[in-house]
């Protein structure tokens, strides 16, 4: 199997980054659809805008953060078939989870990576 990784949005490009999907419900400020080169938008298992909001990437509210995003992606209908199309790429190239957040340890971006392996590994 290949990498789970995650990346900024605004990031350079890289061979590396493989199956390249953006995990931001809102399109990236200042990029264009050609600069961006995605793959895939997953509008569909990103944060509701209630806990986005609620956490507003405050440190201190990372945990509280995480266990409600992950009761949403567990309740999410579209997760399975997001799975699915991530362990289907995992198997031919590294997937690069592309998100726009400055902070690069307290975001939903690391949230959801953990929640992926984690589905995939209890799925094997």
């Amino acid at each position: 199997m290949y990498d789970l990784l995650i990346k900024r949005v605004y990031e350079k490009t890289d061979l590396k980054d493989g199956y390249r999907i953006l995990v931001d419900r809102l399109w990236p400020r200042g990029k264009s659809k050609n600069e961006v080169k995605l793959d895939d938008w997953a509008k569909e298992i990103t944060p509701s805008t209630e806990i986005r909001k609620a956490f507003n990437h405050d440190a201190a509210k990372m945990d509280v953060f995480k266990e409600n995003y992950v009761k949403e992606l567990n309740q999410n209908p579209a997760t399975s078939e997001f799975l699915e199309l991530v362990s289907d790429k995992l198997k031919q190239s590294n997937v690069t989870l592309l998100y726009g957040a400055k902070n690069e340890v307290y975001n939903h971006a690391v949230v959801l990576r953990d929640w992926i392996m984690n589905e995939l590994e209890s799925n094997t």
